[in-house]
């Protein structure tokens, strides 16, 4: 598959995850924690990478070359979130332990606190399929995607797809 498309497909699949996040947040009401935020940037950072990358080079202002670099940094990124997601799923099924600023007792709560906003653990999940959390699911999605972006830029495999012809 050209580099072109397989950073154009990452950036799409990390914008794709970027805008199912805010789904779940604002539509479905599932707060993310601290760490769900971290998941984000990788996939913010993929978007432009991926994207970029790809205009980039359809605008003759890189070369094949460079584009594959851009198409590698992207899956890079994509993988760099799935391992966060990973542990984040780790720490809510009690695991491993999580940081401190997330899990764990984090305030003891007296009279004289105010608290702006609800306390979103990390070590809690929010939402589940078949047991399965948001971050599980973006560990098992995104460590898909960045092996299988390796496989086609190293032409491992082939997408019998018409579109992804060279």
């Amino acid at each position: 598959m050209r580099e072109e498309k397989v950073a154009a497909l990452a950036g799409l699949y990390s914008l794709a995850m970027i805008l199912g996040a805010l789904f779940f947040q604002y539509v479905l009401g599932v707060l993310p924690c601290e760490m769900c935020h971290w998941q984000r940037w990788p996939h913010d950072g993929a978007i432009l990478v991926g994207l970029g990358g790809a205009l980039l080079y359809i605008t003759h202002i890189i070369d094949r070359r460079t584009v594959a670099l851009f198409a590698w940094i992207a899956l890079l990124l994509i993988f760099s979130t799935a391992m966060i997601g990973g542990w984040q799923a780790l720490i809510e099924w009690r695991l491993v332990p999580g940081p401190a600023s997330c899990t764990g007792d984090r305030f003891i709560l007296s009279a004289n606190m105010n608290l702006n906003g609800p306390v979103v653990r990390c070590d809690e999940a929010g939402w589940r399929l078949f047991g399965v959390s948001l971050a599980g699911y973006n560990f098992l999605c995104s460590s898909g995607v960045a092996i299988l972006g390796a496989l086609l830029l190293t032409r491992k495999i082939r997408l019998p797809l018409r579109w992804a012809r060279a």
